[in-house]
């Protein structure tokens, strides 16, 4: 995996949730691009850029749902629903500029964010744990959506092996990231139950 930014060069400076977040949204995207990497490394077929970006996306929605995850009870409810639109703002943004290089001229912002709020509502139906993390049905629907984007050769395969592999190695990149940029320290000892669906990229 290639060396992810989990540390700020320059400590005791104040930085700002946007700031925060447009780092981490960087490092999400290296993870996303190398899923889909290793996944086209064991034979897993794809065949254009933008089914790439497909694949990526889907990456992408299960890592700040993840994120969402984290976070939660670590951060005020305003921090929080900050944090996470910054974090799909730049992603968005993003994948617009990939996708244009890959498909022409073109408005693919909205669609991102609409997946996005898809993948939001129906990953929260899912159980997590910090000890944990993702259970194994939010697991599978990562990997039935992967499955999806993903070419006809051997697909019936793709999700067992995001649940055994590719999402233990997102989430622990991710906690790495998170940990490194970020104070996630309990607020009074506050419990983290399932954060409730809601709407990105309407702040």
């Amino acid at each position: 995996m290639a060396r992810l930014k989990t540390r700020w060069n320059l400590k005791g400076r104040d930085r700002s949730i946007n700031d925060i977040a447009s780092a981490i949204a960087f490092n999400l995207w290296r993870i996303a691009a190398e899923g889909l990497l290793r996944l086209e490394n064991e034979g897993f077929e794809t065949i254009s850029q933008s089914q790439r970006l497909d694949v990526i996306a889907e990456f992408i929605s299960f890592m700040i749902h993840i994120a969402d995850r984290m976070v939660y009870g670590k951060m005020s409810d305003e921090q929080r629903r900050e944090f996470i639109i910054a974090l799909a703002s730049h992603l968005t943004i993003t994948m617009q500029g990939n996708r244009v290089d890959a498909n022409g001229a073109g408005q693919y912002s909205d669609a991102f964010t609409d997946l996005l709020n898809l993948r939001m509502n129906d990953y929260s139906e899912c159980s997590y744990s910090e000890q944990e993390g993702p259970g194994f049905s939010l697991k599978r629907i990562f990997g039935q959506n992967v499955r999806d984007k993903m070419g006809a050769k051997d697909n019936k395969w793709i999700p067992d092996y995001i649940i055994d592999a590719e999402a233990p190695i997102a989430v622990g990149a991710l906690k790495g990231v998170l940990e490194g940029m970020l104070s996630l320290e309990p607020q009074n000892n506050r419990k983290s139950p399932v954060p409730e669906g809601g709407v990105w990229g309407d702040g």
